[in-house]
C-alpha cells in the first residue's frame, strides 16, 4: 500500500507542467500553441529563449529525481538492492508518465527526455553523466537538440548492457525500452533531420558566424 501511494505521488510530481505554467504566468500564452506544440524544454527553448528553456529542463529533470528519491521513505527499502532498484524504476516511470500525460494540463505534456534523464540520474548517476556527454557532444557538433536526445537515448542501453554491465534484468529491459520510446516519440524530428529542416538551437553563435564567413 505504501508503494502504491508513493507511485501516485510520483505521478503527480511528474505531472507538474513546467513549460505550460511558465509560459502562462510569465508570457500569457500556452507554449503548446507555438513551435512544435510540445510542452517540453526543447520547444520552450525554441519559443521563449535559452533562459526559460534551461529553467524548464532543470525543473523537469528534478521532478523525476525527486520522485526516485521517494523510495527512501519506505522503511524497509535498505533490505534489498533488488527491491530498491525496482521501486525506484517504478517511481521514476510514474514521474515520466506524469510528464507525458500531466493531470494538471489536460494530459498533454512533453516527450519526457529531461524527465527520463532525471530518473537515470537518481538511480545511476554515472550512466546519466555518460549520456550527458553524448548529448553535449552531438549538440555541439549539430545544434540539433532532437538528434542529441535520440543518440543519448540509444547510448543509454549500450552503457547499461555492455559498459557498466548492469545485473538487474528489469533495468536492462528499461534501458532498451527508453531507447525505443525516444525513437518512437521523435519520428517527426527524425523526418525533419533527414530532410535537413529540423530547427537548430541558436547556440555557439560566434562559431557559426565564422563558419558562414568562411563559406
Amino acid at each position: 500500500m505504501n508503494e502504491v501511494f508513493l507511485i501516485i505521488i510520483a505521478y503527480l510530481i511528474g505531472s507538474i507542467p513546467t513549460a505550460v505554467w511558465t509560459s502562462r504566468f510569465f508570457f500569457g500564452i500556452d507554449i503548446r500553441d507555438f513551435g512544435s506544440g510540445n510542452s517540453g524544454a526543447t520547444n520552450t527553448y525554441r519559443v521563449l529563449g535559452a533562459k526559460w528553456g534551461t529553467f524548464v529542463m532543470i525543473v523537469d529533470l528534478l521532478k523525476a529525481l525527486v520522485a526516485v528519491k521517494l523510495a527512501f521513505f519506505l522503511p524497509y527499502q535498505s533490505h534489498s538492492d533488488f527491491y530498491l532498484t525496482n521501486i525506484q524504476l517504478g517511481l521514476g516511470l510514474a514521474a515520466v508518465l506524469g510528464h507525458i500525460f500531466p493531470v494538471w494540463a489536460d494530459f498533454r505534456g512533453g516527450k519526457g527526455v529531461a524527465t527520463l534523464f532525471g530518473m537515470v540520474l537518481g538511480i545511476q548517476p554515472n550512466v546519466a553523466f555518460c549520456c550527458v556527454g553524448i548529448f553535449a557532444l552531438v549538440l555541439y557538433l549539430t545544434r540539433w537538440v532532437s538528434l542529441s536526445s535520440i543518440l543519448a537515448s540509444i547510448a543509454f542501453p549500450i552503457f547499461i548492457l555492455f559498459i557498466f554491465n548492469e545485473p538487474e534484468k528489469l533495468y536492462r529491459v528499461f534501458a532498451i525500452t527508453v531507447a525505443l520510446m525516444v525513437l518512437l516519440t521523435h519520428q517527426k524530428n527524425i523526418g525533419r533531420i533527414l530532410k535537413g529542416s529540423e530547427t537548430k538551437m541558436p547556440i555557439l553563435k560566434h562559431r557559426d558566424r565564422r563558419k558562414n564567413k568562411q563559406d
